[in-house]
């Protein structure tokens, strides 16, 4: 599994990451928003407390994404397709 070396918010709950693999991209957290699980990440100041953790991102109350869920979505979105949005905790 790759690591997430940096997780920076941006506006509109995209979030910049960089892999430790070198692949770097935009993960979009909207499509994940619709989930109870996730429903606190509305709150944009929240949604910015993001941080990186060894093999994803979370955030203060545990919310969080695996590394392989980001560089899926990043890697459709990249080829030009919708990622598949996950319920849940994002986990692959």
């Amino acid at each position: 599994m790759d690591t997430v070396i940096k997780a920076i918010p941006l506006d509109d709950y995209l979030i910049k990451i960089t892999m430790g693999s070198g692949l770097e991209g935009l993960f979009d957290v909207k499509p994940y928003l619709h989930g109870s699980a996730f429903e606190e990440l509305k709150d944009t100041a929240y949604f910015k407390t993001v941080r990186p953790i060894r093999h994803g991102i979370t955030w203060p109350h545990e919310q969080d994404f695996s590394a392989d869920t980001i560089a899926h979505d990043i890697v459709a979105a990249q080829q030009g397709g919708p990622p598949d949005a996950l319920t849940g905790d994002g986990d692959l």
